[in-house]
């Protein structure tokens, strides 16, 4: 009986179709992650890990910043994850539609990231090419392998990411710390150690409380010319660097930034708080540098802020990183002084006496650490030291000169024709808060008995330029106007001194640790680029400027001269008349605008402290750019702006009332007219 033919060698076995099902899940899971993390994952880390200020100023401990990278890296992802396999209970060919659209989303979403690097286009043009973009990469997607596994590759993307944050970024040393122990400076000389008070502003320039003398304007900023009049004021006082993780550091180590690490006692274990921890008590109020160790500190005051504000605040940064719209990607905009009431504290000590600070009753405007350090601003049995950085009158500019608060656009801009000359008037209103600050700082200071004993110190960590074309702090305005981001106030009153003097030598602010602890009778037992002001001056007038550390530029010295303020438009303070003759004339309206907000002139009642006062909206495109708008509330005119060209926002107009007696408790009434050549008040309706 023959045998049977030979059925040759067994074939593979192929998969079976659960395996083949799961097999494709996975490698469509590793494209979407790919793309999530480079849309999502890579950019927020960069962010994040150039700016650990951001998590010392909320206060996140490493587990916090761990939780939310882990946010960062894993939650983005979830949805498409999931959405993917749910798709496929329509069947494989939804399932792979579902996913070709997903990959175009996510490729147009990394195509505007890029464009707006790349290209000049903004706003709809570049969401146009970015969604052709998009489809463009679907379509190859589909069609062809290579950019599949091209993606499977960069699947590896986010763990790296992960672990450039986690072990190289600046950020690394506020997640993972390394041992502390700065040395202790010992007691030089036959004096005692003095109370020391040291009160660092931010973003101040010097030229905005200048006068056209040369001299502290005493009638905007009276409690600042008190300052003056019985202290030190080293008026050719500059800071090292126009950003305050790498300006505070380098006062309070007395040298020059280095190296572009995180503002932590990690990085700078030499510095003011441990030199001073062995003979001084020390109570300090960091914001976003945490250069005090906990062996040398009490805890912070304000509470910690948590992971929701975190998580809120980076999804507000994630905003800015992904929007087709050009912004200034900078974490340092979302620090906010928290208000007495945010932060759950007692009444402030002690009472005001000046009626019309109002502090009683607006206590939502009093930020929250400032309260916390007039209170602790009492004779010591120990000498101590009292330190604050308190973020004013850093933007976002929010209150006007008597305290009251108002809201504001997030997005409204600072540069360009009508915005930075805004820009710059919110700051100086906020600035007029700061000076009531300063005078209530000087009156606790002597109610307590505190002033005449104690060294006290008043500065700012840097300026900043409201020059048109180069508003900001960066290389642009250092070029532009150095006067206005470099000098800052510099006052230094020494115990028991009485009279004011001026001292123009060449002042650079690692200057400020050597000058303080030759004051306070310590010695520094390490080397520092500064000097004291009980030394020599330096020989050479050149100023030392750091955009970034390790790279100086260099300048002249010597006092700037403060630009000239605009004049105020005659017609703001005047009442709006039906008849003319003795004021502006009123004609019949003149078209509409539409203006944001209007339901809050309806019901105001300013002890809550919080006013409408910044006023802003579009007018016809028959109105030019150019004309004069007046705002009168209540039938008095409080600012007079132009209508500019508008923003991305679609904005022509805004406007800050800074005189809070314009508004009453209840229905305001808010009009808007259009100025005629002729001086002629033609009222716009508003919508």
């Amino acid at each position: 009986m023959a045998e049977p033919p030979s059925a040759g060698p067994t074939p593979p076995a192929t998969p079976g179709r659960w395996e083949q099902g799961w097999r494709g899940e996975l490698a469509r899971l590793l494209e979407v992650t790919a793309l999530v993390g480079l849309v999502v994952t890579q950019p927020l880390l960069d962010v994040l890990g150039r700016s650990p200020d951001f998590f010392l100023f909320h206060r996140a401990d490493p587990g916090q910043i761990l939780l939310l990278v882990a946010l960062v890296a894993v939650a983005p992802t979830v949805p498409f994850a999931l959405l993917g396999p749910l798709s496929r209970l329509a069947g494989r060919t939804a399932r792979a539609l579902t996913h070709t659209v997903l990959v175009g989303l996510l490729l147009a979403a990394l195509a505007v990231q890029v464009g707006r690097h790349a290209t000049p286009l903004r706003g709809v043009p570049l969401l146009l090419l970015a969604a052709l973009a998009g489809a463009a990469g679907a379509a190859a997607h589909r069609r062809w392998r290579a950019p599949a596994r091209v993606l499977r590759l960069a699947a590896a993307g986010p763990p790296v990411f992960l672990a450039l944050f986690l072990f190289v970024s600046p950020t690394s040393a506020v997640v993972l710390p390394r041992a502390h122990g700065g040395a202790a400076g010992t007691a030089q000389g036959a004096g005692g150690h003095p109370p020391v008070v040291m009160l660092i502003l931010d973003e101040l320039p010097l030229v905005s409380l200048l006068g056209a003398d040369g001299r502290v304007d005493a009638a905007r900023f009276p409690h600042f010319a008190e300052l003056a009049g019985g202290s030190t004021w080293y008026r050719n006082a500059t800071g090292v660097s126009g950003w305050t993780p790498y300006a505070l550091p380098a006062m309070l180590t007395g040298r020059y930034p280095a190296r572009s690490v995180a503002p932590h006692y990690s990085q700078h274990p030499d510095n003011l708080f441990t030199a001073f921890g062995g003979l001084y008590d020390v109570r300090a109020e960091e914001s976003i540098t945490r250069l005090c160790p906990p062996s040398r500190c009490e805890k912070p005051v304000s509470p910690e802020q948590g992971l929701g504000v975190l998580v809120r605040e980076t999804g507000r940064l994630l905003g800015q990183v992904a929007g087709p719209t050009p912004t200034r990607i900078d974490p340092e905009d979302s620090y906010r002084e928290q208000t007495r009431a945010e932060a759950g504290l007692d009444a402030a000590e002690p009472v005001p006496a000046d009626p019309k600070f109002r502090w009683d009753s607006l206590d939502d405007n009093q930020p929250a650490r400032f309260t916390s350090f007039l209170a602790g601003l009492k004779p010591q049995p120990r000498p101590t030291l009292h330190f604050l950085h308190l973020l004013m009158p850093h933007s976002p500019w929010a209150f006007l000169p008597s305290g009251a608060r108002y809201d504001a656009p997030e997005d409204l801009p600072n540069d360009g024709v009508g915005w930075v000359e805004l820009a710059r008037q919110r700051h100086l209103a906020q600035l007029g808060y700061t000076d009531r600050l300063i005078g209530e700082t000087l009156r606790t200071l002597r109610a307590s008995g505190l002033y005449d004993q104690a060294l006290v110190v008043v500065t700012a960590d840097h300026g900043v330029s409201f020059t048109k074309g180069a508003q900001g702090r960066g290389m642009d305005a250092i070029k532009a106007a150095a006067g206005e981001v470099a000098w800052v106030p510099m006052f230094v009153k020494e115990p028991g001194q009485r009279a004011g003097r001026v001292d123009d030598r060449n002042w650079e602010h690692v200057d400020l640790l050597p000058t303080v602890a030759d004051e306070a009778g310590i010695r520094l037992p390490w080397q520092v680029d500064g000097r004291s002001a009980r030394q020599a001056p330096r020989p050479g007038a050149e100023k030392h400027f750091y955009d970034r550390p390790g790279q100086p530029i260099t300048f002249p010295g010597g006092v700037p001269t403060p630009p000239p303020l605009p004049k105020p438009h005659p017609l703001v303070g005047t009442d709006v008349r039906a008849d003319p003759g003795g004021g502006p004339a009123r004609a019949g309206p003149a078209g509409s605008a539409r203006v944001a907000d209007l339901a809050a002139f309806r019901a105001t009642d300013p002890d809550t402290g919080t006013l409408p006062a910044l006023v802003w909206g579009d007018v016809p495109a028959r109105i030019p750019d150019g004309t004069l708008l007046a705002v009168a509330v209540n039938g008095r005119i409080g600012a007079v702006v132009p209508v500019v060209p508008a923003d991305p926002g679609g904005r022509r107009f805004a406007a800050l009332l800074t005189d809070d007696r314009l508004f009453r408790v209840g229905a305001n009434h808010l009009d808007l007219y259009q100025i005629a050549t002729d001086g002629t008040l033609r009222r716009l309706a508003l919508s």
